[in-house]
């Protein structure tokens, strides 16, 4: 029997406009810290989201949510963050914050492979 893991995740939400407090997800980040896995997923569906708010960029959207992937992996070009140790990159990027980009209240769960537990939460959450 495989060993089960305690994992982290969140919902990445577009927010076009806070006051509204409308949003529609668009990826899932997750966190496990035995098997040391910090994982971001997303897709952005232009034509949805423009259907769902008139919205000022979407490249300035994809931006953020790219780097997402750059600060989950540790990337050089990630900045201070992604040089952060894994869990206070995955704290950072799930802080409160009142902007587009946004991320749900963390859930926690149990795991044997967090890569298709997060596939699994992608295409529940997301898709």
């Amino acid at each position: 029997m495989q060993e089960k893991h305690l994992f982290e995740y969140a919902v990445i939400r577009i927010v076009p406009r806070v006051e509204r407090e409308e949003f529609l997800n668009v990826g899932v980040i997750m966190y496990a810290s035995k098997p040391k896995f910090l994982q971001v997923m997303f897709e952005l569906n232009e034509e949805r989201l423009r259907t769902f708010a008139d919205m000022p960029d979407i490249n300035d959207i994809r931006a953020h949510l790219h780097s997402f992937e750059r600060i989950c992996i540790g990337a050089p070009d990630g900045g201070p963050i992604a040089r952060l140790d894994m869990a206070s990159r995955f704290r950072w990027l799930t802080a409160t914050r009142s902007t587009i980009v946004q991320t749900s209240k963390v859930h926690p769960g149990f795991c044997t492979d967090p890569k298709e537990t997060l596939e699994k939460l992608f295409k529940q959450l997301v898709l």
